[in-house]
């Protein structure tokens, strides 16, 4: 096996990235702007790659906190389709446009589309700021200063931060202590399955990838998914976990690794799923805030993450599973995982 990778070490620190974001962000004024206008707009939150994986988490988590309307679209969408994009009115909606560098193509062209062409105030979530800061009404930039090519921390910590704004906005001071103490849950989930993952990765040889989610955690399966395709070149795939049913289950054998994120809603159905993948010979993993006799003996692996929190708060803590699952087996597959084939850190089209 090769040495620890940037990439793992990044993964790895996102506990103290949190604690460094969160005093960030309880420095921003800004806040209390939206607060004052979000109650009549609906909030768009838009990004590419693991970005528009993000906008669907936190389009998710955004509504579970605040209760107003909130959806995500990758930003080719805007460009291509604005029309159906921007369904209504474009003056009711509020665009959130997500990027680790600021520089992504697709980002940049629609923050110019907002504020050109529809005279449309817009908001920036980054790390690097960049022409995306320049273009943006009000941007959140946060302290993450990420050298990996695939997002891992970034990601976290920039859903972090839309939940923050989102619990700020709604003045809900129960949702802010919890953010407060995901830095320590993510430790205890790092320290307990770290080893385990990695030792995991190195008894199977997978085919086949699948990432399962409903609600939010579809979002975070999309997001695992592209985490094992990205760091170790292997082939993943993500369906809603109820549709999985639905024809996708013919793929399943010895050599599939089926990862189940389940939610607390549907869990009795979704376990159901998991125990149905068993049946048919499918390798599973259930990464879960609740554990019951059925999955311990339906699971070949149980990830538990610790309950008490609302559903939407273990998110970020579902994803780091992902995000281990992918390293590891570019370990074992002798890649090297900071240098991914065929990506780049950026996304950069000839025309921006």
């Amino acid at each position: 096996m090769i040495a620890p990778s940037i990439t793992l070490q990044e993964i790895l620190s996102q506990p103290s990235t949190w604690e460094v974001c969160l005093e960030f962000l309880q420095t921003q004024s800004e806040f209390r702007h939206f607060r004052e206008r979000a109650t009549t707009m609906e909030w768009l939150f838009i990004g590419c790659g693991t970005s528009f994986y993000l906008a669907q988490v936190a389009a998710a988590s955004f509504t579970a906190i605040t209760g107003m309307r909130a959806r995500s679209l990758p930003a080719s969408e805007v460009l291509l389709y604005p029309k159906l994009a921007l369904l209504g009115s474009p003056q009711q909606v509020v665009p959130v446009l997500i990027s680790r560098s600021g520089r992504t193509s697709e980002v940049l062209r629609a923050s110019r589309y907002f504020a050109e062409e529809l005279g449309i105030d817009t908001l920036a979530v980054t790390c690097d700021g960049n022409e995306l800061q320049d273009l943006a009404s009000w941007t959140l930039r946060l302290p993450v200063r990420e050298q990996s090519t695939v997002m891992t921390g970034s990601f976290t910590s920039m859903l972090l931060a839309v939940q923050y704004l989102a619990a700020a906005i709604a003045d809900d001071g129960k949702s802010l202590a919890t953010l407060d103490q995901l830095p320590t849950r993510g430790r205890r989930l790092i320290s307990q399955y770290s080893r385990v993952l990695s030792d995991f990765v190195a008894r199977y040889c997978f085919h086949d990838y699948v990432f399962l989610g409903q609600g939010p955690f579809f979002g975070i399966a999309s997001e695992a998914a592209l985490k094992v395709t990205e760091s170790s070149c292997s082939y993943a795939q993500v369906f809603h976990t109820m549709e999985f049913r639905h024809g996708p289950k013919s793929i399943v054998s010895s050599e599939t690794l089926i990862t189940f994120m389940l939610s607390e809603q549907g869990y009795a159905e979704q376990v159901d799923v998991l125990e149905e993948v068993k049946s048919l010979g499918g390798t599973t993993i259930a990464v879960t805030a609740q554990v019951d006799a059925h999955l311990s003996q339906s699971a070949d692996l149980v990830v538990e993450i610790s309950n008490g929190a609302p559903e939407w708060t273990n998110a970020s803590l579902s994803v780091l599973v992902g995000q281990l699952l992918g390293v590891y087996t570019a370990m074992r597959k002798g890649l090297d995982p900071d240098h991914p084939r065929n990506l780049s850190r950026v996304v950069l089209l000839n025309k921006s």
